[in-house]
């Protein structure tokens, strides 16, 4: 893993990468002082506009593995990421999830809170990816035994 040495400005990096968040995720008002950003503009462009947006996110998860964040971080950054990219192709709806969403500034108060307390969000963020992961199987596994108990359900009705 790539660490950043000393000479280099992890507080410079971190500044950059806040910037870039707020300009993805918070930089436009709305009436009613609501914020979106231009991940959010980016998104209603019908097929690739998500695709740009998980791009530039990316960009967040690879300086934060270069400033030292560890895996289970990255992981958790990627699954924010995911989240936001699948909802947000859902057209209409899921763009106004990216809105309100907001991946890109949940990453980087991620990357700030390793930053601060490594062994803290550490731990916190294997316990999310466990819990994801866990959450994730059991749904796939609903996915699979609901079509077979309708199924065996409409076979025993003849």
């Amino acid at each position: 893993m790539t660490t950043i040495r000393p000479t280099d400005s992890a507080v410079e990096r971190l500044r950059r990468l806040r910037s870039l968040a707020w300009l993805l995720d918070n930089s436009i008002p709305l009436p009613g002082g609501w914020r979106i950003g231009l991940d959010a503009l980016i998104g209603l462009v019908p097929g690739i506009g998500d695709a740009i947006g998980a791009v530039l996110s990316a960009f967040i998860i690879n300086e934060a593995r270069v400033l030292g964040a560890p895996r289970s971080v990255l992981v958790r950054m990627a699954i924010n990421v995911l989240i936001e990219t699948v909802i947000g192709a859902i057209p209409f709806a899921g763009d106004l999830f990216d809105a309100a969403y907001k991946a890109n500034a949940k990453n980087v108060a991620l990357l700030e809170r390793y930053q601060l307390d490594p062994t803290g969000s550490r731990r916190s963020s294997r316990a999310f990816v466990f819990f994801f992961s866990l959450a994730l199987i059991l749904f796939v596994l609903a996915m699979i035994a609901l079509p077979v108990l309708i199924v065996v359900a409409l076979v025993q009705l003849f």
